[in-house]
C-alpha cells in the first residue's frame, strides 16, 4: 500500500507542478483516470494526495475549446467519478467541487457532462449530502437542462435522471426541483421519448417530485395527471408502478385539489382499479400503491372528505428496485 501512496503522490505532484494547459498536465490527468479505473485501491491514495482539487480546477477552466482541452476535461470528469466511488468524503470536502461539477454538466463534451452527472449521483448515495447538494441551485438547473439538451445521449439523460432521483429523496429538494423547472422536461421524456428505460427512470423521478405541495400546480400546467393515468393504463410494468406511486404521492401532498385532478381524468379510477387487482406483470409494490390510491379516491367521494389516515401521508421513499438502485456504477469510465 505504501508503494501505491508513493505512486499517487508522485503523479499528483507532477500534475500540480506543470502548467494547467500543458501536454504533460493532460498526460497526468489521463494517467490518473487510467489508474483510478483499473486499480480501485489507487483511489483513496490519489484523493489523499490531493488529486481532487486539481481535477476539479480543470472542469472550471472554460476558456479552451480545442480538442485536447476537451479531452483533458473528459478525463478529469471520469477520474472524479472513479474517485467518488471509493472516496466520496474527499470529494465533498473539496471547496468548489459542486461548482466544478455544475460547470462540467454544461461542457460541450457529452462524455464529460455524463461523467459529471454520474459523479453527482454517486455522491447522493450518501444521505447526509442530499441537502447540501440540493442547496446548489446552478447544479440542479444544469441537471434539469441536460434532460432536454438537443442530442443528449441516452446515457447522459439516464445519469441526470438518477442524480435528480437521488436529490428528490430529500423532501425539501422536491420544491427546489419544481421551482427550477424539472417538471416539464420530466413529463416530456415520458410523453415524447419512448425509450423504455428513460420512461421508467423519468417516471420514478416524477413519483418522488410529486411528494411536495408545489407539484400539484406544476403537474396541472403539463397535464401531468392524464399523462400518469395513461402510463398506469399502458406503460411497462415498472412505469405503471411509478405512475401509481406518483399519483399516490400527489394526492397525499395535494389533498382535495389533487384528488379532484385525478378524478376528473376519464378512466382514472378504472385504470387504478385494474392495477390494484394485480393484473399480469404487476409487482407487489405496484399493487400496494394502486390499492392505497384507490382507497384515497374512494374515501374522498361526495361529501365525506375526511382526512386520509395519517400513517399514509408520508411520501414514498422506497427506492424502486431497478433502474435506480444506489450502487456504484458497474463499469467505471
Amino acid at each position: 500500500m505504501e508503494e501505491k501512496q508513493q505512486k499517487a503522490r508522485t503523479l499528483v505532484q507532477r500534475l500540480s507542478s506543470v502548467a494547467a494547459e500543458s501536454k504533460s498536465a493532460a498526460e497526468a490527468i489521463a494517467e490518473i483516470r487510467r489508474l483510478s479505473k483499473q486499480d480501485p485501491e489507487m483511489r483513496a491514495p490519489l484523493a489523499d494526495a490531493g488529486a481532487v482539487p486539481l481535477l476539479a480546477a480543470r472542469l472550471l477552466n472554460h476558456h479552451h475549446h480545442h480538442s485536447s482541452a476537451a479531452e483533458a476535461q473528459e478525463n478529469a470528469a471520469a477520474a472524479l467519478l472513479n474517485l467518488s466511488i471509493s472516496a466520496r468524503e474527499a470529494l465533498m470536502c473539496t471547496p468548489g467541487i459542486l461548482d466544478a461539477l455544475a460547470a462540467a454538466l454544461r461542457l460541450l463534451s457529452p462524455a464529460a457532462a455524463q461523467h459529471a452527472a454520474a459523479t453527482v449521483y454517486s455522491l447522493l448515495s450518501v444521505e447526509a449530502y442530499r441537502s447540501v447538494i440540493g442547496s446548489k441551485k446552478p447544479l440542479i438547473a444544469a441537471l434539469v437542462d441536460l434532460l432536454g439538451a438537443p442530442g443528449a445521449p441516452t446515457r447522459s439523460i439516464k445519469d441526470a435522471l438518477k442524480a435528480l432521483f437521488g436529490l428528490a429523496l430529500y423532501p425539501l429538494n422536491r420544491t427546489a426541483l419544481v421551482e427550477l423547472g424539472a417538471v416539464p422536461p420530466l413529463f416530456a421524456l415520458v410523453v415524447k421519448d419512448g425509450r423504455r428505460g428513460l420512461v421508467e427512470d423519468a417516471s420514478a423521478v416524477i413519483a418522488q417530485v410529486a411528494g411536495c405541495d408545489e407539484s400539484v400546480e406544476a403537474f396541472r400546467r403539463v397535464d401531468g395527471v392524464s399523462v400518469l393515468v395513461d402510463l398506469v393504463v399502458g406503460g411497462s410494468g415498472r412505469a405503471r408502478e411509478n405512475a401509481a406511486a406518483a399519483l399516490l404521492n400527489l394526492v397525499k401532498s395535494g389533498g382535495d385539489k389533487a384528488v379532484g385532478d385525478v378524478r376528473e381524468v376519464d378512466g382514472a379510477e378504472a385504470a387504478v382499479r385494474a392495477l390494484a387487482g394485480g393484473d399480469s406483470g404487476v409487482s407487489a409494490r405496484g399493487k400496494s400503491k394502486a390499492e392505497a390510491l384507490l382507497t384515497v379516491l374512494e374515501s374522498r367521494r361526495g361529501s365525506q372528505l375526511q382526512r386520509i389516515d395519517d400513517s399514509e401521508t408520508g411520501t414514498d421513499d422506497s427506492v424502486p428496485h431497478t433502474p435506480l438502485s444506489y450502487s456504484s456504477p458497474t463499469s467505471s469510465p
